[in-house]
């Protein structure tokens, strides 16, 4: 009786670990299948969050961006309408220089042929044997001289009797003596316009990267706008390849002449 027993007992003990067994292999299967089965996603760098952090970013930069171009585009007007200004008065300063050096080139001729009647009734009176008459245009002929001839007209004197010449007015380029001083007045008019010409093509450039600021500001506020994700980068990125664009085009144009920041702040 007691080896039934023991029998009887035993057999349960077994079905019991078969059971335990069964049970417990399918949660081993399930646990190894589902540590399987999970895998660690990767995580886009872009998010809402981020794309919003971003276009905020950038309107702040943009603005300051625009604010700047329309600030040294404005400068670049003012010295523009400074420079032609002072174009028109030194052209104007010119013309009264030509027209001074014209009455001085036309007064010299005529003081040339005065001095050349002098000299042909100081040549008569020593024919004559008259010193004293001679003695009274000679010093005529010097005073009139004094007082008419030009420093051109003596500088051509005192070439033409180094050179044994019978005029002054064969001395190389002395007529562009007349007009020197008219010649430099229109020099520096002509680089006066060509400046204000240049500060009007940067000024129009800075209009331009103002604008294409502008267009950047509209881009980055209808971000906003599209509900998907990739429509918000596609056009943020839109957006910031302008705002490189022209920002690399604004570093080229040159700064107005003269330009120093610290004037602006009180620091010099």
């Amino acid at each position: 009786m007691v080896e039934d027993n023991k029998a009887v007992n035993t057999i349960p003990s077994e079905e019991t670990d078969a059971n335990i067994t069964e049970k417990a292999a399918p949660e081993d299967v399930s646990e190894n299948g589902g540590s399987s089965a999970e895998k660690p996603e990767k995580k886009s760098f872009w998010n809402e969050n981020k794309v919003e952090i971003i276009v905020a970013i950038l309107l702040g930069v943009t603005a300051l961006l625009t604010a700047w171009a329309s600030w040294i585009g404005s400068l670049h007007g003012g010295i523009q309408a400074i420079n032609f200004t002072k174009s028109n008065n030194t052209s104007s300063q010119a013309t009264s220089a030509y027209n001074l050096g014209l009455q001085m080139f036309l007064s010299d001729i005529m003081t040339w042929n005065t001095m050349m009647d002098y000299s042909f009734e100081m040549a008569m009176a020593e024919s004559d044997g008259n010193q004293d008459k001679v003695d009274l245009i000679n010093e005529k002929l010097k005073t009139y001289t004094e007082q008419n001839a030009s420093d051109i007209l003596m500088e051509g004197i005192k070439w033409m009797k180094d050179n044994d010449e019978d005029s002054p007015f064969k001395m190389p380029q002395i007529t562009e003596k007349y007009f020197t001083d008219a010649e430099e007045k229109s020099e520096e008019a002509r680089d006066l316009l060509k400046e204000g010409q240049n500060d009007n093509a940067r000024g129009d450039a800075y209009n331009l990267v103002s604008v294409l600021y502008s267009l950047v500001l509209f881009l980055l506020g209808i971000v906003g706008i599209f509900k998907r994700l990739p429509n918000r980068i596609g056009v943020l990125s839109i957006a910031l390849v302008i705002l490189i664009g022209a920002l690399i085009y604004m570093l080229t144009i040159p700064l107005p002449t003269g330009f120093n920041i610290w004037n602006y702040i009180g620091l010099k």
